[in-house]
């Protein structure tokens, strides 16, 4: 038993029209990824930049520590002001792992200054992202002991 040809037809017209979206349903869709996407993108940004600074605290408090264990293993009472801190990472048994350890979050070298404007020997500090002094936001500058 087969369907009238004109019943046939309409049937698999009917069928043709609810697989495929409209333009409507297109643009509606894209409008609320886009709206989406404008409201959490800046969060989720927001959200990486403050782990990278939480990071980078850590990371200066860490060097720091590695900085008075190498000046107390070598007997000095002041770190010298020609001190390097790719010494912490050289040796028969370095005092870091390996040189990545001296890189920031953003990819810039910790730079030590000796001595400290903050602390009192010296200050390890990040320069953020911009890798410069100063800054606000995401490029404000780290520095060990600090909040």
């Amino acid at each position: 038993m087969s369907m009238p040809h004109h019943l046939h037809s309409a049937h698999r017209q009917r069928r043709s029209i609810r697989r495929a979206f409209s333009l409507i349903e297109v643009i509606v869709a894209v409008t609320i990824v886009a709206i989406m996407a404008a409201i959490f993108v800046p969060r989720l940004t927001k959200f990486i930049g403050s782990a990278k600074d939480k990071r980078a605290k850590t990371e200066a408090a860490a060097l720091a520590q590695q900085v008075r264990l190498y000046m107390t293993e070598a007997g000095l009472s002041r770190c010298p002001e020609d001190f390097e801190l790719e010494v912490l990472a050289e040796g028969d048994d370095p005092y870091l792992d390996n040189k990545k350890a001296l890189i920031d979050p953003w990819g810039h070298a910790y730079v030590i200054i000796i001595p400290g404007e903050f602390n009192k020997d010296f200050d390890l500090i990040s320069y953020g992202a911009d890798g410069q002094p100063g800054g606000e936001g995401d490029n404000k500058d780290i520095v060990n002991g600090m909040e």
